[in-house]
This record gives structure tokens, sequence and C-alpha cells, in this order.
């Protein structure tokens, strides 16, 4: 797993969908580095932006001597250390105010507090896709730091948990369970199915989540329209379009990033000119949807059910109406945590951290300006 539409994506590089990462290890076992080929796969696969120039060319690059990383990543230490022997990777808690002013480098850490001790630093990488918290940092830009993320390791497992939302209100498995619970054999008052084939969705944001989200969709013959181009997708409109777009949906689902121009975008001038008995999926962030008025949408019927893997806040008062919406399938930001997602993730956390070692081209660096 920070008002009106605007720009909302990035271009989306093709995948390299028969590709294959190499097998899956225990978290943190030690390991061979991933190189060579298995680097290309990794960057095919998840068709990986390469920077186009090597890191060594950046002002300040050095050979890291300390890195700070976040103490959730603790059971990473050991398979990180490999990637950089000569360097000393040191949890942030753990940390001196002396190390904190030395470090090179922080993985997972990017506090105002430590960006003001670390006058050394030069590269951050980010534990997860959405970077929000990280470039909102007046120091980010006024140092011209470098960031990279981990946009792209995630996104099978976020689009399979999309069509597993999709599948669950289209077919009201929700009720059907229910009914199960009970022992009742449901007759002609069981609620009436509907197909995926055949059915617009609209994906909002198609950079690696929403390109496979478009993927599985066309897979199930839906019609597949957005904001941008991917090669599974029928109709691409610009970016103030959205509204125009969504009134053709009978799925919408929001993997757009949490920018400035995507805060509260989900709104109720939004909700209110969908088509009747569409539904809204977001495993985007929160902070997109404006909740008052996705809740207002479900009650007064504008919204046929919802599928939220994201909510603000986070996590979830017990007292929100939302708990209580029948139409509603809530996940608690869990969309990502699956072992091919682990995987991924920490196949490019210690790509990156190699690459920055040998000063070579980095992966899925950031636009800072941007804010993905």
């Amino acid at each position: 797993m920070l008002i009106a539409p605007r720009v909302l994506m990035a271009a989306v590089a093709t995948l390299g969908l028969c590709a294959v990462l190499a097998p899956a290890r225990a978290l943190g076992a030690a390991e061979p580095s991933v190189q060579g080929a298995s680097a290309a796969r990794l960057i095919e696969k998840l068709g990986l932006r390469v920077a186009p120039q090597p890191v060594r060319e950046r002002p300040g690059w050095r050979p890291p001597r300390i890195v700070l990383v976040d103490e959730q990543l603790h059971e990473l230490l050991p398979a990180l250390q490999q990637e950089a022997p000569r360097a000393k990777l040191i949890e942030v808690s753990a940390a001196t105010p002396r190390e904190i002013a030395a470090a090179d480098a922080t993985i997972g850490v990017c506090s105002a507090q430590v960006l003001a001790q670390a006058k050394q630093l030069q590269w951050i990488q980010w534990p997860a896709a959405g970077v929000e918290r990280c470039v909102q940092q007046p120091l980010m830009r006024e140092r011209h730091l470098l960031l990279t993320n981990l946009q792209r390791t995630m996104g099978p497992s976020m689009a399979e948990h999309v069509l597993g939302m999709m599948l669950v209100l289209s077919r009201h498995l929700d009720y059907f369970l229910k009914e199960q619970q009970q022992a009742r054999w449901v007759g002609d008052d069981a609620p009436h199915l509907a197909d995926l084939e055949g059915k617009t969705v609209l994906v909002v944001g198609l950079g690696g989540i929403g390109t496979e989200v478009a993927r599985r969709a066309h897979a199930f013959g839906m019609r597949v329209i957005a904001t941008r181009a991917s090669g599974h997708v029928s109709y691409v409109g610009l970016p103030d379009e959205l509204l125009k777009l969504a009134k053709d949906a009978e799925f919408i689902v929001n993997c757009a990033p949490l920018t400035p121009q995507t805060t509260g975008i989900f709104n109720r001038e939004f909700f209110a000119g969908l088509k009747p008995g569409a539904y809204f999926i977001s495993v985007g962030r929160g902070r997109s949807t404006v909740t008052a008025d996705l809740i207002a949408a479900l009650k007064g019927g504008q919204l046929a059910g919802a599928g939220l893997d994201v909510v603000d806040p986070e996590p979830l008062p017990a007292d929100s109406p939302l708990w209580r919406l029948p139409n509603l399938i809530i996940t608690p930001h869990v969309s990502a945590d699956t072992p091919l997602a682990e995987e991924q993730r920490t196949a490019l956390l210690r790509e990156n951290l190699r690459r920055y070692v040998a000063g070579e081209p980095m992966l899925s660096v950031v636009d800072i300006e941007r804010g993905y």
C-alpha cells in the first residue's frame, strides 16, 4: 500500500508477459544477487524503467559507506548486505547521530528529521510504489535527491485482487456466502447475477497496477477504456475526459497515484455522473476518494456496489458507516500481500542496491515533480 480531474497518470511500457522471475526463495536467506539474466528477466517481466545514465555520473555519487534501513525491513538485512558488502547497513532506530549524518543512502527511510540530519545523503529507495510521503518533503527537491520506488512489483497481485472484487460484486458471492452460513437454499429471491464479458471497465491510472488490471479484464472479454495508452485498451482518452469516460463504464477501477491532482477526484460530481448500476473498485490511494461522497453514492443508489482495498482514513474507524453498507467489500490494504509480490519487491530492492553500489543505471526512478 497522499480536485477536480486533471493530469492523472504516467505513460506505461508494454510488459514482457511471458518472462518469469527466478524461483522464490525464503525471505532474507543467503542467495546469489539478482544479476545478469535474472535481472534482465525482472526488468522485462515487470516492464521496469531503466535510467538512461549510470548513477555514477550523478554529482556526489560514491559507493555507499553507510545505508540506513527502516526497522520494518529487519529480516531483509542479511540479503541486502550481500549486495553492499563494503557498506555498513544500519537500522535507522539503532543509528547514532554521527552515523545518520554520514549516511549515503536510505532504504525505507524518508522522514523530515533524517533528511535534515543526513547531510551526505544521495539516494533513497522507497519500499513501496506510492511515494507521496517522501516527495512532500521540501528537502527532496532542494537537494535534488535520487528517489527510486517499487512500482510494478505489486501490479499482478493487486490486479487479481481487483478482478476478485469485480466477480464477488457482480455475482453477489458475499450474499450467497451469508445464505450458506444459514443453510438456506435461495430460490427466486436471489439477486440477479451479471457477466463481466461485454461490460466496460474504466481503469483510472495505467501504471503497473492499471496495466495488469487492463490485461486481465481484456482476458475476461471486457471492453477496457482508460486515460493513457495500453495494448489491451480499446479507447484512450485525455485526463480531462475522466467524467465523460466514466459515464460509459459499468466498472471504474482506481489505480491512480496520490498527487495534488488526484486527491479527492472521486467525489460527488464523479459519482453523480455514473451509469446506473456501476461499480467502483479502489486499490490506488484512499485519499483519491471523498469518503462522505462515496457513502452517499452507495446509500443513494448511484453505485450498485464498491470494493475498497484503500480507504480514508486508514485504519478505518470502527464507527465508520462504510463498515455497515451491504453493497460494499472492504479489505484492509492487503491486495499486494502475496508471496509473488513479496518476492518481486525483494528482488527489486536488492537489484537497485547492487546497481547503486556499482554505479550502474538505476531502476524505477521517481519523477519528484510529478510524484510518481
